[in-house]
């Protein structure tokens, strides 16, 4: 693989899920899943929504049985932004879901089953279209748990050419009914499977690409797996849509998607709080302010870089890189815009003296409770 600088995204075709394209140069959408029984449709529709306020551009939920498919027309009703129903085993429940209006329907090849199982389901999302806006589209989602036995059995488990073969299998079926709204994902726990796997891809179609690890753990951990296996693809220019998969509340895995884009300089809208780690000559603490300032400022929308530092003598020059910042010690408050002080205050007035500049900068208000 040959990397120049500046690294160009991969282009790829535009595939439309709602009022969401994914590819075609838009930008990266975040995801998530409910963890919800799709069978509660007020627990469901909650967390949807607050996943969708949280940030998420498009959600996807479990469809598990019958009882399942026939609650998605009312969650459908109820919500407006895009949904995604994930299917295993029964092709019947894709079709349901297709019914009911859903944006997107996710299959795993190797436990849909037969091929003609995939054909009914690929016709009925091409027969959508004239109905709504534009037809359902399909993920064809490879995993490390979904592969074909023969592809195990030819490669293995963690071999990326098995998934790029299943996924190029399944593709070719949709192909042969003229349907292209298709979405590709090979997700791998293994975090080197998978940067390979996805590159594989990308070189042998230009169907966009739903980017994750899979099954890659709790908070802590899944978020750093996440974020060196979604972050490493990203950084080659591959990449348009992304899924951050932890063992947790789901608003955190669209927050992590979140970091991940900006911290790859993809995500240029929201605020960005940058902070020192501490050391020995911080002299406030530094910790539970910058922890508070990040909270009560994650829901701003305008592009703005934010230094929290806690270090009176290094603090100006650390914060140069920032739009505004804050540094403090010994009693005193500094607010400081592009390395400059522009104001001194009370220590004690610190987060409020940074709050009420972000507010005059965005224009955006901010609770302070």
């Amino acid at each position: 693989m040959k990397l120049e600088y500046p690294i160009e995204r991969r282009k790829s075709r535009a595939v439309k899920v709602g009022d969401v394209i994914i590819g075609g140069g838009f930008p990266i959408a975040v995801q998530s899943m409910t963890n919800t029984d799709t069978r509660d449709v007020e627990a469901t529709v909650a967390q949807t929504q607050q996943l969708f306020d949280a940030g998420a551009d498009i959600v996807r939920m479990s469809v598990l049985n019958d009882a399942a498919a026939k609650c998605l027309p009312e969650i459908r009703s109820r919500l407006t932004g895009p949904l995604v129903a994930d299917i295993h085993f029964q092709y019947k429940l894709a079709l349901a879901a297709i019914k009911a209006g859903f944006d997107k329907i996710r299959i795993n090849p190797g436990n849909i089953g037969e091929a003609w199982k995939v054909r009914e389901v690929t016709q009925e999302a091409k027969n959508t279209e004239g109905t709504k806006e534009t037809g359902v589209a399909i993920r064809i989602g490879v995993n490390s748990g979904s592969l074909p036995k023969d592809l195990l059995e030819k490669f293995g488990r963690d071999d990326p050419r098995s998934f790029v073969e299943a996924a190029l299998r399944e593709a070719a079926i949709l192909e042969e009914l003229d349907f292209h709204d298709i979405i590709i994902s090979v997700k791998s726990t293994n975090t080197m499977t998978a940067f390979w796997a996805y590159h594989m891809l990308a070189e042998k179609c230009d169907y966009p690409l739903h980017i994750g690890i899979t099954e890659a753990g709790t908070l802590e951990t899944g978020t750093i797996k996440s974020s060196v296996g979604i972050g490493a693809i990203l950084l080659t220019g591959i990449g348009d849509t992304i899924r951050v998969s932890l063992t947790a509340d789901p608003v955190h895995e669209v927050r992590v998607g979140h970091q991940i884009l900006k911290s790859c300089a993809l995500k240029k809208d929201g605020l960005e709080v940058i902070s020192c780690p501490t050391c020995g000559r911080c002299q406030i603490d530094l910790i539970p302010l910058a922890e508070s300032i990040e909270a009560k400022t994650r829901h701003i929308k305008a592009p703005l870089k934010v230094a929290v530092m806690g270090c009176p003598v290094n603090g100006p020059g650390e914060a140069a890189a920032a739009d505004v910042g804050i540094a403090g010690g010994k009693g005193k408050a500094m607010l400081i815009k592009k390395g400059e002080i522009v104001r001194t205050a009370p220590e004690s007035e610190l987060e409020s003296m940074l709050l009420d500049e972000i507010e005059a900068m965005t224009g955006e208000k901010i609770k302070r409770e």
